[in-house]
């Protein structure tokens, strides 16, 4: 039975997430007129490369391996679109699939007018449309109930697809230009992608597409299907949206060894469960929140209570990872009775002037396998403060 964090504090458990594993998309491919789910990785392994053109010739005459081949490039960036798009990981699985499913179908039509990135990008968009006008709006805590004052009552947890999901960062479109990367940290992380939540499914779209994929206006237009006129005003619209949303002051900058650093400190400070420690590297605002679970707190000294009173009675052992651009922390928990470490949450931190303003702990099993943790480990394994950058 899978663990959830911070409520297992409180003595009991949550049943296992009704979701299944999805299978990696990249590792299969739903042809159109079987809908049948294929393996292509022996296939696709055994063909001789070819230019982008030659796949396009062989995948139009029927090749369902050269098809595969042909948009292999450009999943991780449509899959990450239609992240931010719709605010979940799992969400984007169904997006891309039926984009290439949709594109399979539809390739006949393409006439190279445009980039077959363009294509089907904007096969992906319209397919996100869609899905945002048939089902909510991915929540983060503070969309949904106030911050507690009290730790005594966490409230029980908002199962379903209610919100917002991180993504690792091993299924972000790759990019070796490092003023790319940065741009790409800066759309992809939390605050950003919760931030779009709040925009219409249109001027979420403009905006990605101007401003994320530095599509032009003229281009924007075309790929959704609507005027100049319309895409600008929309645009405009969704600037402003962000720009009310979004919080004021200046933020400086940490450089690689102070985040180093801030880092080895919060892992020290957590797995010794020190509270003096881990509150020295919080800000004044900090926030923790924990879905499924309603509850979060807000504010130095209500985080504090809740880390004294509730995740710091019970060991903890963490491993570093990245989701959404940002650092964080595969956190395992061992319960009283139990020798093993098993999993308590993904914690993705954001960190504002040399402090951690913000601890957004992720504690669906599904997050969890998501992010590649494991079932169960002895304590041994490793100990106090064991990260290592």
């Amino acid at each position: 039975m899978a663990l959830y964090a911070i409520t297992l504090l409180a003595g009991w458990r949550f049943p296992a997430a009704k979701v299944p594993n999805k299978v990696p998309l990249r590792e299969r491919t739903i042809w159109a007129d079987q809908l049948t789910v294929f393996d292509m990785s022996q296939q696709v392994a055994a063909r001789k490369p070819a230019s982008e053109s030659e796949w396009l010739r062989q995948a139009s005459a029927g090749d369902a391996s050269a098809f595969e081949q042909l948009v292999k490039p450009y999943r991780k960036l449509l899959h990450t679109h239609c992240y931010r798009m719709l605010g979940s990981p799992f969400d984007a699985d169904d997006a891309l699939q039926e984009t290439l499913l949709a594109a399979w179908r539809g390739l006949g039509s393409f006439e190279a007018r445009s980039s077959l990135r363009t294509w089907l990008t904007s096969i992906a968009t319209r397919i996100c449309l869609r899905m945002i006008a048939k089902r909510p709006r991915r929540l983060t805590s503070g969309d949904r109930a106030a911050p507690l004052p009290s730790t005594a009552e966490l409230g029980e947890p908002v199962e379903g697809p209610v919100w917002l999901e991180p993504l690792p960062d091993g299924e972000l479109a790759d990019d070796d230009d490092p003023s790319a990367i940065l741009l790409r940290r800066e759309s992809i992380g939390l605050g950003f992608v919760a931030m779009l939540q709040h925009l219409p499914g249109l001027q979420r779209a403009v905006l990605l597409l101007r401003e994320v994929l530095g599509y032009s206006a003229a281009e924007t237009a075309d790929m959704l299907g609507t005027s100049m006129a319309s895409a600008n005003s929309a645009l405009q619209r969704s600037r402003q949206t962000m720009r009310a949303r979004t919080t004021a002051g200046e933020m400086k900058p940490v450089d690689a060894q102070g985040l180093e650093r801030l880092l080895h400190a919060f892992v020290c400070a957590w797995e010794s469960r020190d509270i003096a420690a881990m509150v020295e590297l919080l800000t004044d605002d900090v926030r923790f929140t924990m879905p499924p679970l309603p509850a979060w707190f807000n504010g130095r000294a209500f985080v504090e209570k809740f880390f004294s009173e509730r995740v710091f009675q019970t060991p903890w052992r963490l491993e570093p990872l990245r989701g959404n651009g940002q650092p964080g922390f595969a956190c395992y928990i061992r319960q009283t009775g139990d020798d093993r470490f098993r999993p308590g949450g993904v914690v993705l931190l954001s960190v504002a002037n040399g402090h951690i303003a913000a601890i957004d702990s992720f504690i669906d099993p599904t997050v969890c396998r998501r992010f590649g943790m494991r079932a169960e480990f002895d304590q041994e394994r490793f100990g106090f403060c064991s990260y290592s950058g």
